[in-house]
């Protein structure tokens, strides 16, 4: 049976520690889903047709699989965005590594991929130059559960103190910049809103 060929747009959602000769990633395409990508390392992937995918890149890859798509390697990458921002700062890093982990670990289903796409550009981009990834975290989590269709702002916001629902709100309309919230109360609502979603959907954070 002829191997397959895929040309899409993808983000790099999950990197892992590279093999002798493979550099194995998670990607996230607004056409595909979640896609398994492994991209050989050579001296050749200093050429422009093979640029070495790293975390939170957006890149154009042509990608080939001989086993019906399990698993896709890496023919072409172009690099579209780098978020070279995002590694210079360890918050920025955990912070955004735990968003896109999230993403990675949790099923969306076709109709909402262009949804996620579309976050995953303008959360990556906020992670690489705002001072509070805290915020744009929470802010990116409370987007993809209300994306995904779960009533957050009807049956969660209710549950928390009037006081708390001024910073939700606060932090959901207003830009990452200028924002005084505490850290701790950045913290402090980010965990129940987890708690909630792991308790009413299937979203797996760890």
């Amino acid at each position: 049976m002829p191997g397959l060929t895929l040309h899409t747009n993808a983000f790099v959602l999950l990197k892992r520690p590279p093999g002798d000769s493979f550099q194995t990633c998670n990607v996230f395409s607004a056409e595909h889903g979640l896609l398994l990508v492994m991209q050989r390392i050579t001296k050749k992937n200093g050429s422009a047709k093979l640029a070495p995918l790293d975390l939170f890149d957006e890149a154009a890859l042509i990608l080939e699989s001989s086993n019906q798509g399990q698993t896709w390697f890496v023919k072409e990458s172009q690099l579209l965005q780098r978020a070279t921002g995002i590694g210079r700062s360890y918050e920025s890093l955990r912070h955004a590594s735990g968003f896109t982990t999230m993403v990675c670990r949790n099923h969306v289903p076709e109709e909402s991929r262009a949804t996620v796409t579309e976050l995953l550009r303008h959360a990556l981009g906020a992670f690489n130059t705002a001072d509070r990834p805290d915020i744009v975290h929470f802010k990116a989590v409370y987007c993809f559960a209300r994306d995904e269709g779960y009533p957050i702002k009807e049956h969660w916001l209710p549950t928390l103190p009037a006081e708390d629902r001024r910073t939700v709100a606060t932090l959901l309309n207003q830009p990452v910049a200028g924002q005084t919230a505490a850290t701790s109360e950045v913290t402090r609502l980010h965990s129940r809103l987890t708690e909630y979603l792991r308790g009413h959907s299937e979203f797996i954070f760890d």
